[in-house]
C-alpha cells in the first residue's frame, strides 16, 4: 500500500519545476506524480493523475494561479497550495478555497531555497489532511438582536472592558473574516495571532478592514486595545498584552519560537491570561498542531469564557481539538455559529 502523499506541481517556470521535484522528491513520505505547465495542462492532468495535493504558481500565462483555483475547485475539490511572490491576489484564492499558501524564496538569499523548502513539505503534509472549504452561499443567517438604549445599541461596561483573544492557522484566514464580519463596529477590541509570514499580515489586516465594520490594522507595539478595533500580530513577531496602570496595551517583538510559531498563539493567550483574566474572551480556530491549546487553558483556569471551533467547520480540526481535549474549551461551534455566541457572551456581563 502507498501511503506516501501525491503531489502534482503546477507552475510555468521549468526552472523552479525542476526544483520543487528534485527537493520533494526527497522526502520518503511524498511523490512527486507529476507536473503542469500552465492552469489549462492543469486542469486536464488533475482529473487523471488524482493528486493528494496540487502546488500551483500564482503568476502563470493564459490563467493565473488565484483564476485557476476559483474554477478548479467546484469541480475537483483538492487541496491546493499557492506558492506566491507578495501579492494580495493570494487571499483571494484562500477565500475560493485554497487551503495555504507559500512565499516563494529569494535565491540570491542565503538558507532561503532551504527553509522556503522546508515551510512548503509542512504546508504539504497539513493540506493532506485538510478539508476543502468552498465559499459559502449568500443564503441568510439569524443574527442576535443587540440590546438597546434609547435606540441605539450598547454593550454593558463590563464588555467593554474585556478583551477578546483569537487564534488560527490553516483555514483561519477565511474562519477569522467570517467571524469578524458579523460583529458591530463598537464590538470590544479582539486581538489575533494567525500563522502567516511577514508581509502578508499588513495586506491581510488591510483586507479585514475593507471588509468589516470593526477598524482592523497590523499591530505595532504601544498600539491600545480598544473597542471598535482589531489588532493583527505581525508575520514574524510575537505579540502579548501588557497592562500599565489601567490601560492594555500590546507589545510585538522579536522572541524565540513558541509552540513552533512566530507569532505564536500560546504566546497571546498566556499574556491575556496574565493581564485581564475573567476579562476576557479566548477563540481558538482551524489549524493544525497544538499552537494555543495550553493558554487558553490557562485563559480558562482564571475565568476567561473559551470558545473552540468545531471540527465539521474547521478546514484542519488539530489546534482546537487538542485545546477541547485538555478542557480548554468552554463552549465548542460551527465557525459560523462564532461570532453569536461571543456577543450572547458579552451583552450578558
Amino acid at each position: 500500500m502507498n501511503d506516501k502523499i501525491r503531489v502534482l506541481i503546477v507552475d510555468d517556470s521549468m526552472l523552479f519545476r525542476k526544483v520543487l521535484i528534485d527537493n520533494l522528491s526527497l522526502n520518503p513520505k511524498i511523490e512527486v506524480i507529476g507536473y503542469a505547465v500552465d492552469a489549462y495542462d492543469a486542469e486536464h492532468k488533475i482529473p487523471l493523475l488524482k493528486p493528494d495535493v496540487v502546488t500551483v504558481d500564482v503568476e502563470m500565462p493564459r490563467l493565473n494561479g488565484i483564476d485557476f483555483v476559483k474554477k478548479l475547485l467546484p469541480q475537483y475539490p483538492v487541496p491546493v497550495i499557492l506558492v506566491s511572490s507578495l501579492d494580495l491576489n493570494v487571499f483571494e484564492a484562500l477565500s475560493a478555497g485554497a487551503v495555504d499558501f507559500v512565499r516563494k524564496p529569494d535565491m540570491s538569499l542565503h538558507n532561503t531555497a532551504s527553509t522556503f523548502m522546508n515551510t512548503l513539505i509542512s504546508k504539504i503534509f497539513i493540506a493532506s489532511h485538510a478539508k476543502i472549504k468552498l465559499p459559502p452561499s449568500a443564503a441568510p443567517t439569524s443574527r442576535i438582536t443587540p440590546k438597546t438604549i434609547s435606540g441605539e445599541k450598547r454593550f454593558s461596561l463590563g464588555a467593554y472592558n474585556t478583551i477578546i483573544a483569537i487564534g488560527a492557522s490553516t483555514g483561519g484566514t477565511e474562519a477569522t473574516l467570517q467571524v469578524l464580519k458579523d460583529l458591530p463596529e463598537d464590538t470590544p477590541g479582539i486581538l489575533v495571532t494567525q500563522h502567516m509570514p511577514e508581509g502578508f499580515t499588513k495586506m491581510y489586516a488591510d483586507r479585514l478592514n475593507r471588509l468589516c465594520q470593526m477598524r482592523v490594522k497590523e499591530a505595532k507595539s504601544g498600539d491600545a486595545i480598544e473597542k471598535g478595533q482589531v489588532l493583527i500580530a505581525p508575520g514574524d513577531l510575537q505579540m502579548k498584552v501588557v497592562k500599565i496602570g489601567g490601560r492594555y496595551t500590546v507589545s510585538c517583538y522579536a522572541g524565540e519560537k513558541v509552540s513552533g510559531h512566530r507569532p505564536s498563539v500560546d504566546v497571546l493567550f498566556q499574556s491575556v491570561a496574565d493581564t485581564a483574566g475573567p476579562s476576557s474572551v479566548g477563540i481558538i480556530m482551524t489549524g493544525m498542531g497544538s499552537d494555543g491549546a495550553t493558554g487558553l487553558l490557562n485563559m480558562r483556569k482564571r475565568g476567561a469564557f473559551t470558545i473552540g471551533q468545531d471540527a465539521e467547520s474547521c478546514v484542519v480540526y488539530g489546534m482546537p481539538m487538542v485545546a477541547y481535549n485538555i478542557g480548554a474549551v468552554t463552549t465548542q461551534v460551527s465557525c459560523s455559529s462564532i461570532a453569536n455566541v461571543l456577543l450572547k457572551h458579552l451583552y450578558s456581563i
